[in-house]
């Protein structure tokens, strides 16, 4: 069953991490004197801080929950398609039985065909469904071409090559003007935000704050309370109601400290190691050109730029995970100029299990905000053990 949109699409990703956060707590609180001396031996991978690992046992423990959700997108499902309910390391499906011959077949045709680059994942053939498709279709009226038309004709929206066109340090200084240009931009410390976040025909409230250097921590006001995404520069964590804080890791913090920078077109042409004009795409009714960023030891970002007015109406980034990468889409859209600086009123982003809108009603900038805001809650003591006997 694919995901659905609902009040818990919102703070899907923050549930779904939380959740399975919980079952690691229980396997480590299981482990005794073995996650002791773990501990001390640096980061844990899969095997040592989770129960039952039998394929990825030498990724990091990090990576497991999004390599999961790259697994459960490929094939639109849910978690609970492989996995019993609350009982994550039990093995009583027969799918989840199938998922790791399933990941064992994969890592051994990149293994053995690709020199163990990672050229085949899982949406390679499942292009999300459980079940691939063993054959072409037939062709249908729809699918027709006509006689003159040519083979290689790409649909619309596919990228288109430019010869000519200007380089990727001439979009990216467009952009920057666009934006505002640097002495405006510099001059932002504060942005705080007030609006709705959309899913489905769903609106509720949401704020945000940020403040220089890279802090921002956004609260979606659900009906059963707050849910909290934060970074304060350093680290990042997600809270959901009734449910305990959890750390973001890697692919998570990238993210978080790239929405964090309020100085994010300033900082561009230094975020990217080197640049490429991939040609030109169709976005709404508007053609932007896109620009493949490349990043030092990072996933690289695919940049759109709007052919007019310079602005970014597009952003792709990409997380890392054992099995493949999981994209992320930001589309930005109603710029407003405040105090000199263009701003998105609007943005959507999208990943492969759902998407949803800001729509911004309210932006301040440079009003005072308290660096408290920022800081991390604490965790809840532990409730004490049982005596043993």
């Amino acid at each position: 069953m694919k995901a659905k949109q609902s009040v818990g699409a919102v703070v899907g990703i923050i549930l779904c991490v939380c959740i399975v956060a919980t079952v690691s707590d229980r396997a480590k609180a299981q482990s005794g004197a073995q996650s002791q001396t773990i501990a001390a031996s640096g980061p844990k991978t899969a095997v040592q801080q989770f129960k039952n690992i039998q394929v990825l046992k030498d990724i990091p423990a990090d990576e497991l929950i999004p390599t999961m959700q790259f697994v459960a997108t490929s094939l639109g499902v849910e978690c609970e398609f492989c996995h019993v309910h609350d009982a994550f390391d039990k093995d009583d499906k027969k799918p989840k039985q199938t998922a790791r011959k399933m990941m064992e077949m994969m890592l051994t045709i990149n293994q053995e065909n690709f020199d163990g680059h990672r050229e085949v994942t899982c949406y390679s053939c499942h292009r999300g469904s459980t079940n691939p498709v063993a054959m072409p279709p037939v062709m249908s009226a729809e699918m027709e071409m006509p006689a003159n038309a040519h083979a290689s004709a790409e649909p619309e929206g596919a990228t288109t090559k430019i010869v000519g066109g200007p380089t990727a340090d001439e979009l990216i200084e467009k952009y920057l003007r666009a934006a505002g240009g640097s002495a405006a931009i510099n001059k932002v410390n504060t942005r705080l935000m007030k609006g709705t976040i959309s899913f489905g025909d769903r609106n509720i409230p949401i704020d945000i704050y940020s403040k220089e250097p890279d802090q921002r921590i956004s609260f979606v006001h659900t009906p059963d309370g707050d849910s909290v995404t934060a970074f304060n520069g350093h680290e990042g964590w997600l809270a959901a109601p009734k449910r305990p804080v959890h750390e973001m890791r890697g692919p998570d913090i990238d993210a978080a400290a790239m929405d964090a920078d309020l100085r994010f077109p300033a900082h561009l042409k230094e975020i990217c190691s080197k640049t490429e004009v991939r040609g030109m795409e169709k976005i709404g009714d508007h053609s932007a050109y896109f620009v493949d960023c490349e990043r030092a030891e990072k996933t690289p970002l695919h940049l759109y730029f709007d052919e007019k007015s310079g602005l970014l109406v597009r952003l792709v980034r990409f997380g890392e995970t054992a099995l493949g990468q999981l994209p992320t889409q930001i589309d930005y859209a109603d710029y407003r100029e405040i105090a000199g600086v263009d701003v998105p009123y609007s943005w959507t982003l999208a990943r492969p299990g759902g998407r949803f809108t800001i729509q911004l009603s309210e932006v301040k900038q440079n009003v005072p905000v308290d660096d408290a805001k920022f800081a991390k809650p604490s965790a809840p003591p532990e409730e004490p053990k049982a005596p043993t006997k």
